[in-house]
């Protein structure tokens, strides 16, 4: 496969590149193998040894890497957009605990469920995203198959929890639950051998839901086989003073003692982590999911996006559907520099003026692509366009060159228009899935 045209990533949190009239090749695995300059003699060599002629990309677009999804709970999907008018601990077992019991007693829902929001998610944008599903096995498995024939990255996780306020949905025992866990983890690696693609995850819902035996094993089941880990964190002031009341310590202490914050765990939310404790998250390796559409319903707290970055943390976006009504990444950009600038204004009207808190959009942009890809231990280069990373691009249309008229909400009115940093931010604030075309993942076009 052979693209010449303007292409869009950032390799660094502060950085936007835009590159004009590249050529970029991609070999039958899916890799990228050459990226140039179109004019350069690099290219033209290339183009001298390949019969092959490039796909030239209309005017008015451009190819942007596909956006990763940290934190999505996919059996939620059945409800989503409901019940937002209640506490976590409340929503929990009014919503989300039926919602997850039902599809767990009936596969062919759960497949329609799993095949439609398979659909949204290509639609969106999202090539990598990583799942909760449910306690029950057959229901993963149902959710890794369909994942699987959509072509998006997937990360599932089936739910690990003894402990429950809805006794109809929980495991019996910390052993019964280690072992559908290891027998989980046995049947996706054995039947999806091409890691990065579809891969299992350990997934203690949270501190709540798991006995101290279950997240010690858990812990060593995970340090076993290298296995990427997720769950909550320091979400909300109920879990976490549900969190003291129980266990008599903060959650992170008990993860940590758990094995359970390691270079391949990703926390979700992390609102009432101080910067001390994201310093410990730090040591560990550890990458957090900011959810902050969610984070605005069910958190007494905004997360400390800005120290997070500051600290070098690992960090990248997740939708938290259905604590978040919007399965768009893009909508988790919006609100994640939305969350800091009223932030950076509380600052402002309470006199304290330290370094800002703010957060802008191209910032968004690297967590949503380079950011979240870093922070999934995806393959190298994952999330930017280079040499050796994986094909995972979605292509944006601004505006239809013979017409003159913008693509979805976007208008211009000087023709014609470059593809410049503003042209960029104007689709970032008002783009959505009328501006994408075409998507690959892999080299595989969805």
């Amino acid at each position: 496969m052979l693209v010449r045209g303007t292409f869009v990533h950032c390799l660094h949190s502060s950085g936007l590149e835009i590159l004009y009239d590249y050529l970029l090749a991609v070999d039958d695995l899916g890799f990228i193998t050459h990226f140039d300059p179109a004019a350069s003699s690099q290219s033209t060599q290339f183009l001298t040894n390949t019969n092959e002629l490039p796909k030239q990309l209309p005017e008015g677009s451009f190819l942007l890497p596909t956006f990763c999804d940290l934190h999505l709970h996919a059996p939620q999907f059945l409800y989503q957009g409901n019940g937002l008018h209640l506490p976590l601990m409340e929503w929990l077992n009014e919503y989300a605990f039926k919602a997850e019991e039902r599809l767990d007693a009936d596969p062919a829902l759960a497949r329609r469920v799993y095949t439609r929001l398979a659909e949204r998610l290509v639609e969106n944008g999202t090539g990598a995203v990583l799942l909760f599903g449910t306690i029950n096995e057959e229901t993963n498995l149902i959710l890794a198959d369909v994942m699987h024939k959509a072509g998006i990255r997937a990360f599932v996780g089936k739910l690990s929890m003894d402990q429950s306020s809805r006794l109809s949905y929980v495991e019996v025992s910390a052993e019964s639950s280690l072992d559908a866990a290891r027998s989980f983890v046995d049947k996706i690696k054995s039947k999806y051998a091409s890691p990065g693609l579809i891969e299992p995850v350990i997934t203690p819902r949270f501190v709540p839901t798991c006995s101290d035996a279950l997240l010690n094993g858990l812990g060593d089941l995970a340090a076993s086989q290298d296995l990427r880990i997720q769950s909550h964190l320091a979400e909300s002031h109920d879990q976490v003073e549900a969190v003291r009341s129980e266990r008599g310590d903060e959650d992170l202490l008990v993860f940590r003692r758990s094995n359970l914050l390691t270079p391949r765990t990703i926390q979700a939310h992390c609102t009432f982590l101080d910067v001390p404790s994201l310093s410990q998250l730090r040591e560990c390796g550890t990458a957090i999911a900011h959810c902050p559409l969610s984070n605005a319903y069910f958190s007494a707290e905004p997360f400390r996006l800005r120290e997070a970055l500051d600290q070098g943390l690992k960090v990248g976006l997740g939708t938290d559907v259905a604590g978040g009504y919007s399965l768009d990444i893009m909508n988790a950009m919006r609100q994640a520099v939305v969350t800091s600038r009223m932030r950076q204004g509380s600052n402002i009207m309470n006199s304290r003026f330290e370094s800002s808190l703010a957060v802008g959009w191209i910032e968004s942009l690297f967590l949503a692509t380079r950011g979240g890809a870093l922070s999934l231990d995806l393959p190298s280069g994952c999330g930017s366009f280079q040499v050796g990373a994986p094909f995972d691009a979605q292509q944006i249309s601004l505006w239809d060159a013979s017409t003159r008229v913008g693509t979805g909400a976007l208008d211009f009115f000087d023709y014609p228009v470059k593809i410049t940093p503003e042209v960029v931010e104007k689709w970032w604030c008002l783009g959505d899935n009328r501006n994408r075309t075409s998507m690959w993942v892999q080299g595989i076009k969805l």
